[in-house]
């Protein structure tokens, strides 16, 4: 609905991963809420919904979670301790040990809770080798002690079973651990029943603390939250907090400390580290006159800087917001897999019933002991949590490491698309080129009585041009300031800017044509139209053509790199669409080795361009789009995937896009490519691992074949090995 808002939500207390998606789907079918989605990494919810009172929507959540598992609340976030907080993995942090957990999974949130439930492993695995060392002559001796065992270890997991029975959530992991083990003491496995219980929990620990370290590397790889700034007040110098900065203070950045806020240097210059917005491994020299953006690290010099942008519309706090937010929307395998568990648990759980009671009645020889066992050994192996969690966190993985290389990928769904690309087109200026024109010939028409000098002619562009933001007015303007001359904006008046045309304003009495020579010639002014390898800024004076400017761009050094690189990894089309004149984006696009070339386009006609390219690919793959983020706003909107180039510090960039790539190196997009495959790769993996173990212990437990240990690896080891297996992408290099 039109009038839909979006709700963000700490949640805090919910620590296992199957437990998450049964908690999304049941508010799912609330019908106060149009969409939720609980990002159980970053331990968010996100509602969608038309309801204007809030507060009753977020306690009728709270009771549906309530209804599913105890100990687990949601509260609205605090955008700026959001920010402020450890951006990746702690919402709510003040909350985090405040509730007993309503099950056994991921007890390391603090050290507490790390150093109780040690000792309960502790405890209970001295009574559990007790067991072993008493005589089996003291049978009541012996049962005590690995009863006493059970009961450390697991007590927790049977009285959040018996809770979430009284609430009709019986397919749920603390029920399964608790009657497989409760069955194995029934049958007399003492040591098995403990054994289970014991590796069960140590497995959770260890699966915990995987997926806490996979958060917080994801956490150390975008650390640039600012923690304060040095606001300067008068001679004085106050530390505060950067979201109590307003636009215009200055601020001192000393050297070893992060940028907190986006500005102009004003004083000083200095060298700064990128890496952690563009992946750069070089310093970036930046003097007085020239942009800093928040989440750089001053190197060398201690400078001052007028702040441009409040904090919450600061680079930095819209690169955590992305990240942040990012798992969020999920990926197709990610929603397949959440419903393929919601199936799975109660058809091996039917399947263990079968087979406690059926083969002792047709098949020969099999006691009901025998068959109760093969029963329980279903039971273990009959939690999904090795796919639910690896699979998303695999896809974490990736964009944690994209973000390491200078890539903001928006959500695992953009993620996982990037590996069915087959065309990539590409805007020019910008994105294949450097975007930094320089004015190389300055032509006056000769065949005009008044005839004007190259300083005149340069005078009226450059007056022309000052109110446009565009990259070849700017060139203009800025080849008229060297000259020591300063454009005069006073004179000028009736300033009208015709996109993918020009400009037309009144200067100083005369009206003053400045763009390209479709501009002209719509103007009915007889031009002779000049075939450069470059571009063309025609001017003209109260309707006479007066001369011309030729403005060179230059092609990005990896440019070339960047088109191979794309082929090899499986991209089949490469096409480039420009505004520029035919001859210049031929030359382009045969320097480069690109397909397809369209040449004079004005922004609307990119978009029918790219309509046309979507009619001809097949429905399985995706189209790309990567533009500068200037003016490439709709066609970015309407690709598979759009992709901003430089995108560093591009509001429109950032809000247009589904990826967005922090320098201006187009062979980012290879590295986008590689890493997608690299994450799909892991997920598949752990997909068939943990499919595949399950699988033959099953079958191995069906025949009599598996016990309880195999059962508990198939459960938590796989779980744990999926775990670690999704987290070498975040290390892996990809440039």
């Amino acid at each position: 609905m039109n009038d839909s808002k979006q709700i963000k939500l700490n949640i805090t207390g919910l620590d296992c991963a199957n437990c998450a998606a049964k908690v999304e789907r049941k508010i799912n079918e609330m019908k106060e809420v149009t969409e939720a989605t609980l990002d159980f990494l970053n331990k968010k919810l996100i509602l969608t919904s038309n309801e204007k009172d809030h507060h009753t929507l977020i306690t009728s959540v709270q009771k549906v979670i309530d209804s599913i598992e105890n100990g687990v609340t949601i509260s609205p976030i605090n955008q700026n301790n959001n920010i402020h907080g450890n951006h990746i993995h702690t919402h709510g942090h003040s909350h985090e040990h405040a509730h007993s957990h309503s099950h056994s999974h991921s007890h390391v949130h603090g050290t507490d809770e790390i150093k109780k439930l040690i000792g309960k492993i502790i405890m209970g695995g001295i009574l559990f080798i007790a067991g072993f060392i008493i005589p089996e002559s003291n049978q009541l001796l012996r049962f005590t002690a690995f009863f006493a065992s059970y009961v450390i270890i697991g007590g927790d997991v049977l009285l959040s079973a018996f809770k979430n029975i009284l609430k009709g959530q019986v397919f749920d992991e603390n029920f399964l651990m608790s009657i497989a083990t409760v069955g194995a003491f029934a049958i007399g496995e003492y040591p098995e029943g403990v054994a289970v219980m014991l590796f069960y929990q140590l497995g959770e620990l260890f699966q915990g603390i995987a997926v806490n370290r996979s958060r917080n590397s994801i956490a150390d790889l975008m650390d640039i939250r600012p923690d304060y700034a040095n606001l300067k007040i008068g001679n004085d110098i106050e530390k505060v907090s950067p979201d109590t900065v307003k636009i215009g203070d200055l601020i001192i950045i000393k050297p070893g400390e992060k940028v907190p806020l986006d500005g102009e240097v004003i004083e000083g210059h200095s060298a700064f580290d990128t890496s952690a917005l563009t992946g750069e491994s070089l310093p970036r020299e930046i003097n007085p006159g020239e942009n800093v953006l928040s989440g750089f690290i001053n190197k060398t010099s201690l400078i001052t800087v007028k702040v441009t942008k409040l904090f919450s519309e600061s680079t930095v706090a819209k690169i955590l917001d992305l990240v942040e937010n990012s798992t969020a929307k999920k990926s197709r395998t990610e929603n397949f897999i959440t419903k393929f568990a919601r199936y799975y648990t109660p058809v091996v759980v039917i399947l263990a019933m079968l087979i406690a009671v059926l083969p002792p009645f047709i098949i020969p020889g099999i006691l009901f002991k025998d068959s109760l066992y093969r029963a329980l050994i279903f039971l273990v192996v009959s939690c999904p949590c090795a796919l639910v969690i690896s699979i998303p966190l695999g896809f974490f993985g990736g964009i944690g490491s994209a973000s390491r290389h200078g890539i903001l990928i928006k959500g695992a769904n953009y993620l996982e698309a990037l590996n069915n690309v087959d065309t990539v087109v590409m805007d020019k200026t910008g994105t294949l080129t450097k975007g930094v024109f320089e004015v190389t010939e300055i032509n006056v028409n000769s065949n005009i009585d008044d005839k004007i000098s190259e300083d005149d002619l340069l005078r009226l562009a450059a007056h022309a041009e000052s109110f446009s933001t565009h990259p070849i007015a700017q060139s203009i303007v800025r080849a008229y300031e060297k000259k020591g001359n300063a454009v005069d904006k006073s004179i000028l008046s009736s300033f009208e800017e015709k996109s993918g045309y020009g400009i037309k304003v009144n200067f100083d009495g005369k009206s003053v044509i400045a763009g390209n020579y479709r501009f002209l010639e719509l103007e009915n002014i007889k031009i002779d139209k000049k075939e450069d390898l470059g571009t063309v800024v025609y001017v003209a004076t109260d309707g006479n053509y007066v001369g011309n400017i030729l403005i060179a761009d230059e092609i990005k050094r990896d440019a070339e790199k960047a088109v191979s690189g794309m082929k090899e990894n499986g991209v089949k089309n490469i096409v480039m669409l420009t505004g520029d004149t035919k001859a210049i984006g031929e030359n382009t696009a045969n320097r480069l080795n690109i397909d397809k070339v369209y040449t004079e386009l004005l922004p609307d006609q990119k978009v029918e361009k790219l309509e046309e390219i979507f009619k001809e690919k097949s429905d399985d793959k995706k189209v790309i789009f990567v533009g500068d983020g200037i003016n490439d706003a709709p066609v970015l909107a309407r690709a598979d995937i759009g992709i901003a180039m430089g995108g560093l510090g591009s509001d429109a960039a950032i809000e247009a896009s589904d990826v967005v790539i922090m320098n201006d190196e187009p062979s980012k997009i290879v590295t986008a490519l590689k890493i997608a495959k690299s994450t799909r790769a892991i997920v598949w993996q752990n997909i068939f691992f943990a499919a595949a173990v399950k699988i033959i212990v099953l079958i191995l437990g069906a025949g009599g074949l598996a016990t309880m240990w195999e059962a508990v690896f198939a459960d938590v080891g796989v779980a744990l090995l999926a775990v670690l297996n999704a987290m070498r992408i975040i290390r892996k290099k990809f440039d």
